[in-house]
């Protein structure tokens, strides 16, 4: 059975940094790939990034390409979102997904879910 637990999540001012983090307790983690979604009030929940079961492979959407860094510890049981160069259009519940069945770029296609973390962006 699948346990995401995520963490990390804040309030920083705009510009600022924060790192979630992304644990899980009840599977085999560094077979499968994983990715970061988030979801702002009033909007469907959009990719953030993903990364291959062995991290040698990224992929990011363009509104956080360049800013945020997608990684994954395999020997711990978990992945991380770095965070850089936030702004305010970053405000959202940021959640993790695991078991993909299709496009990773579709929520929907994500089997388990983690709770979700708030980040909120000042300006």
């Amino acid at each position: 059975q699948v346990q995401l637990v995520e963490s990390g999540g804040g309030l920083v001012q705009a510009g600022g940094s924060l790192r979630l983090s992304c644990a899980d307790s009840g599977r085999t983690f560094s077979r499968d790939p994983m990715g970061w979604f988030r979801q702002a009030p009033g909007k469907e929940r959009e990719f953030v990034a993903a990364i291959s079961w062995s991290g040698g492979s990224t992929f990011y959407a363009n509104s956080v390409k360049g800013r945020f860094t997608i990684s994954r510890d395999n020997a711990k049981n978990t992945m991380y979102l770095q965070m850089n160069s936030l702004k305010p259009e970053d405000t959202a519940v940021y959640y993790c997904a695991a078991d993909p069945d299709g496009s990773w770029y579709d929520f929907q296609d994500w089997g388990s879910w983690g709770q979700g973390t708030q980040v909120t962006v000042s300006s």
